[in-house]
C-alpha cells in the first residue's frame, strides 16, 4: 500500500484554499482519497478549509457523474463513441446555421466555468467558430454590473479594486455575505478570522442586509435595507459627503467628478430614507464615520448587483471609496497585479454593440443578457435561436423564469450539453459530453488570482491519471472544433495545451522573464503550497485602459440612468419583497448532489418575519404557496426574526424534483427552485441583468 500526499488548490469556489489530499494506492487497486485537510503551509489559505473541500471525493466517486458521451434516444440513455459524438454535433449545427442562420444557434456558459482553466482557455476553440451573437453565461444574473462599471470607469471590465480587507479600519458591506459565500469579487480564504482582525486592531464592521445573514451576526452594525433599495442608500451616502465636505483630495486623474455632484444634488439623506427603508440620520451618521476612519473600503456584492438599479450600486460603491480618498488606497481598494495578468492581455471588453433579437437588451462583451435567452426560442420570427449549446451550466435553476425556459428548450432542434450530470437543464439535450472530474485535471486559477486579496498564485497538478477513454474539457472543445471546421470548411488554427498557454502568460507577466522572479511552470512547480508575490499596492494610474488615461467618474450611460432612478415609483409598503441567501455548504445549483454537503438539518424552506407570518394567519412549519407574476411554488415557511418585515427569503439553486433528472441525493431532497418565482421582465435596464432581489411575491396558506 503506498500513502501519497498531493497540495492542491480547491477549485469549488472563489476563495482557492489551498488543500492536502492523501491517497491511498494499494496493488491492483485504483488510488483512492482517504483524508482532505487545509493545508497549513498553503502561503494564502494558511490551513483553512470549509466543507465543500470535504466533499471533493463525493464528487470524484459519484456514481450518478457521467463518464462517457450520452446520446438521447426518446426517455432513454445510452453511450456514444467521442468521435461518432463529435461529427453529429458538427452535422446539426452546421445545418441549421445553414438553413436558419448563424445566430439561430445559441450559446450558455455556466458558473463553473471559470473554475477550470481548460474551459477557460479552449472553450472559444470551438465556440467562437458557430460566429453566433447569441452567447449568454451566468455573468448576467451575477456580477455583471462590477465588469461593466470598471468598462467604464477604468477602461477594462477586469480591472476591479479589490478590497484591502487586512489593513483596512472599517469594511461597509452591501449584498454580499462572505461568511457563507467564503468572499466574492474578493478572493479570500479564511475571511471570518480576517473579518474578525478588522475589528480586533479597533476597526468596524457594517453590514446593510435585509437579513441579518452570518456576517451581519459578527458586524459591529447592522442595517436593514428594503431589498432593491441600495441604491438610494448610496446616494444617500455620496451626497452627504459632498454637503458635509467629508471628501479627500485624490491622487488620481479623473473627469467628471463635478458633474456628479450636480447631478445627485437632490438625492439627499432625507430624500432617499424613504426608499431604501434606513433613517435619514442612520445615513447620514454612516457617512460621516466611513469619511471618519483612516481607511475604509465600501464592498457591494451580488445583492446589489442583481437588483433593478445593479450598475449604479457598483458605481456608487466605486465613488464613495474614490471621493473618501480610499481608492487605490492601502486599506482601501486596490488592483491586483497577478502572474497571469488578464488585464494587459485581454481587450478592455465592448457594450451595446448590438441588441437581443425580441428585447433589445445590451450586448457585455460578446454575451447579451440571459434573462433574454428563452424568449430568443420561443418568439418566432427571423433568427429564432433553433439549437443551443450549454456548457458546465444549469440555467432552468440558475435564471429568471426557470418553466419558461423549459418550455423553450422543449421546442429545440438540436441541444448539446458539455457536463457532468444529467441535471434539470441537461436532461432536454440530445447529446452529453462529459469531461474528466477536476481531479483528473492540472489547474491554474486564471481568474481568482486577478480578485485575490494578495498576489499569489500557483499551479497544481492531477491527482489522478485520466482515465481511459476519458477526455478533458479542453479536449472535447478542440475534437468539436476540428469536426465543425472539417463540416464547415474552415481554416482552424492549430492550438496549445492550456498548461502551455499559462506558461506562456507567466513569462510575460508581472513576474516573468522581464523579471527577478522568473515565473514559469518550471520555477511554480517547486512551490507546492502556493507562491506569494506580495500585499496588493497602489496602482491604478498605470494600470488604467481609458482612451486618455484618465477615471471616468461619469460615465455617458450611467449619467442617463439617474433619469430612471429619479422616476422610480415610491415602494408600496403591503408587498412582499423575495431575496435569496447562500450557505457555505452549497454552491448554486451543483452541489446538493453530496451526502457530505445535504447531511443535517433541511435548509431550503423561506424565511420569513413573524410579524408577516402573524398578519397572514400563517404559523411557524406550515407549508405555504408562494406566488410570484411569473409562477407558484409550494414550501415550508419558518419564522426568523433575522428577517426585516415585509421580506421574505429563499435559497436559490434548489427544485431537483423534474422527471428525469439522474442525481439521486439531489432528488431525495429537491427543494424548491427561487428561479421559479423570479421574473425575466425584472432587471436592471442598463446592464440587462437580472433582478432576482426584491421580486414581489404573495404568501398564503396551501
Amino acid at each position: 500500500m503506498t500513502r501519497t500526499e498531493h497540495y492542491r488548490a480547491c477549485h469549488l469556489c472563489e476563495a482557492i484554499c489551498g488543500l492536502a489530499i492523501e491517497t491511498v494506492t494499494e496493488p491492483d487497486s485504483a488510488p483512492r482519497i482517504t483524508s482532505i485537510k487545509g493545508d497549513p503551509l498553503d502561503t494564502f489559505s494558511r490551513g483553512h478549509i470549509c466543507p465543500k473541500a470535504v466533499a471533493l471525493q463525493d464528487i470524484q466517486n459519484d456514481p450518478d457523474r457521467l463518464r462517457q458521451p450520452m446520446l438521447r434516444s426518446g426517455d432513454q440513455w445510452r453511450p456514444i463513441a467521442w468521435q461518432a459524438a463529435f461529427d453529429m454535433v458538427a452535422e446539426r449545427l452546421y445545418a441549421i446555421q445553414q438553413r436558419h442562420g448563424q445566430n439561430t444557434v445559441a450559446v450558455y456558459q455556466g458558473n463553473p466555468s471559470v473554475h477550470n482553466y481548460g474551459l477557460m482557455t479552449h472553450s472559444n476553440y470551438f465556440l467562437g467558430l458557430l460566429k453566433t451573437r447569441n452567447r449568454f453565461s451566468a455573468t448576467s444574473v451575477d456580477q455583471l454590473p462590477h465588469h461593466l462599471t470598471s468598462f467604464l470607469m477604468y477602461g477594462h471590465g477586469m480591472l476591479l479594486p479589490i478590497p484591502d480587507i487586512d489593513h483596512t479600519d472599517f469594511m461597509l458591506i452591501l449584498g454580499g455575505n462572505p461568511l457563507a459565500s467564503n468572499g466574492s469579487i474578493m478572493t479570500v480564504p479564511d475571511v471570518e478570522k480576517r473579518l474578525k482582525a478588522i475589528q480586533q486592531r479597533g476597526g468596524k464592521l457594517v453590514v446593510i442586509d435585509p437579513r441579518r445573514s452570518e456576517t451581519a451576526a459578527i458586524a459591529d452594525q447592522h442595517l436593514f435595507v428594503r431589498p432593491g433599495g441600495d441604491a438610494a442608500l448610496l446616494f444617500g451616502l455620496l451626497n452627504t459627503l459632498f454637503e458635509e465636505g467629508l471628501t479627500r483630495e485624490s491622487h488620481l486623474p479623473i473627469d467628471g467628478l463635478d458633474q456628479v455632484r450636480y447631478a445627485i444634488a437632490g438625492f439627499t439623506a432625507q430624500a432617499m430614507s424613504p426608499r431604501c427603508g434606513i433613517a435619514a440620520e442612520q445615513i447620514r451618521q454612516l457617512a460621516r464615520d466611513f469619511a471618519a476612519a483612516d481607511k475604509a473600503v465600501c464592498y457591494g456584492r451580488m445583492g446589489v448587483s442583481t437588483q433593478a438599479f445593479g450598475t449604479l450600486c457598483h458605481w456608487l460603491a466605486q465613488l464613495i471609496n474614490l471621493v473618501t480618498g480610499n481608492l487605490d488606497r492601502v486599506g482601501g481598494t486596490l488592483c491586483t497585479e497577478p502572474a497571469v495578468d488578464l488585464v494587459s492581455s485581454t481587450s478592455g471588453g465592448h457594450f451595446n454593440l448590438w441588441q437581443s433579437r425580441v428585447s433589445g437588451l445590451p450586448e457585455y462583451g460578446g454575451e447579451l443578457p440571459v434573462s433574454a435567452l428563452a424568449e430568443e426560442m420561443l418568439v418566432d420570427g427571423e433568427g429564432q435561436v433553433r439549437a443551443l449549446v450549454t456548457v458546465a451550466g444549469n440555467p432552468v435553476l440558475s435564471t429568471p423564469n426557470g418553466r419558461q425556459l423549459e418550455q423553450a428548450l422543449e421546442g429545440l432542434e438540436f441541444m448539446l450539453s458539455i457536463d457532468l450530470y444529467i441535471n434539470e437543464t441537461t436532461r432536454h439535450a440530445d447529446l452529453i459530453l462529459p469531461s474528466t472530474s477536476a481531479l483528473e485535471n492540472d489547474h491554474y486559477d486564471t481568474t481568482f488570482n486577478t480578485l485575490a486579496v494578495r498576489n499569489v498564485t500557483r499551479f497544481n497538478q492531477a491527482i489522478f491519471d485520466k482515465p481511459e477513454d476519458a477526455l478533458h474539457d479542453w479536449e472535447i472543445f478542440v475534437g468539436l472544433a476540428r469536426s465543425f471546421a472539417a463540416q464547415a470548411q474552415r481554416e482552424l488554427k492549430p492550438t496549445l495545451p492550456p498548461a502551455q498557454m499559462i506558461d506562456r502568460g507567466l513569462r510575460a507577466g508581472f513576474y516573468g522573464d522581464a523579471s527577478p522572479h522568473k515565473l514559469s511552470l518550471e520555477t511554480l512547480a517547486s512551490h507546492l503550497h502556493g507562491l506569494d508575490l506580495g500585499a496588493l499596492k497602489p496602482n491604478l494610474t498605470e494600470r488604467l485602459k481609458t482612451a486618455n488615461g484618465r477615471i471616468q467618474a461619469a460615465p455617458e450611460v450611467i449619467m442617463a440612468d439617474l433619469t430612471r432612478f429619479a422616476a422610480d415609483p415610491a415602494p408600496d409598503s403591503g408587498a412582499l419583497l423575495l431575496i435569496g441567501r447562500r450557505h457555505v455548504r452549497s454552491n448554486n445549483s451543483w452541489m446538493h448532489n453530496y451526502h457530505r454537503l445535504v447531511k443535517g438539518k433541511p435548509r431550503h424552506q423561506l424565511l420569513m418575519h413573524p410579524d408577516d407570518l402573524a398578519c397572514r394567519g400563517l404559523s411557524d412549519g406550515q407549508q405555504v404557496r408562494v406566488s410570484s407574476r411569473v409562477g407558484t411554488i409550494e414550501v415550508q415557511v419558518l419564522g426568523s426574526l433575522d428577517m426585516m418585515p415585509g421580506v421574505v427569503s429563499l435559497p436559490h439553486g434548489w427544485g431537483h424534483s423534474r422527471a428525469g433528472v439522474k442525481m439521486d441525493i439531489a432528488r431525495s431532497q429537491p427543494g424548491v427552485s427561487a428561479n421559479d418565482l423570479t421574473d425575466e421582465r425584472q432587471l436592471d435596464v442598463l446592464s440587462g441583468n437580472a433582478a432576482l432581489n426584491g421580486v414581489p411575491v404573495q404568501v398564503a396558506a396551501c
